[in-house]
């Protein structure tokens, strides 16, 4: 159930307008989340409901025409965020684990938009000093994606443990993962 509001809350995210500075989005946290706690039968709920959302973007928000092409690596990286959440995260889950999960989920998201919006020749040249401009002009956004992931992981996996925490019994050990 979780999962779900976490999903909710990332499409939201991206949907209702948010201030340039703090351009927070809860799709890395969320999808993160949604592999480390739903089976992998699920995972296209939220690829279908992230493509749905990259659609009406690119539409209705951004007035272009919308080419599925060119939205592959990032549709990729949706299936890869999932997975990096199922692998560091379902079976234990520590501060670590989250803090790592975190600092992957952006960075990789990092490298493979913007080698994308590189390689596709229509905003910078095709060469080292476009590459370089492209990642230099991404950086507030990989900043703002590093902190509102952190913000989202710390929440989904923290306020349970901290809520057992302060329910739990003196003397009695509380269960950290899951």
């Amino acid at each position: 159930m979780i999962a779900y509001l976490l999903l909710l809350v990332a499409v939201l995210s991206r949907l209702l307008p948010h201030a340039g500075w703090l351009n927070f989005t809860a799709v890395g946290g969320a999808l993160l989340y949604f592999g480390a706690r739903r089976p992998l039968r699920e995972m296209l709920v939220p690829l279908a409901a992230l493509m749905a959302t990259d659609y009406c973007l690119t539409v209705y928000a951004y007035h272009y025409s919308f080419g599925w092409q060119t939205y592959l690596p990032t549709w990729g990286w949706y299936i890869a965020a999932m997975a990096l959440g199922q692998i560091l995260l379902s079976t234990r889950t520590t501060f670590v684990r989250g803090a790592a999960a975190s600092l992957l989920g952006p960075t990789s998201f990092f490298v493979v938009s913007n080698y994308a919006v590189w390689i596709s020749g229509g905003m910078y040249p095709r060469n080292l000093a476009g590459l370089v401009a492209c990642y230099t002009a991404a950086i507030p956004f990989y900043r703002n994606d590093l902190l509102s992931t952190a913000i989202v992981v710390a929440v989904a996996f923290g306020v349970p443990v901290l809520l057992r925490r302060l329910s739990a019994a003196p003397g009695q050990p509380v269960l950290v993962s899951k």
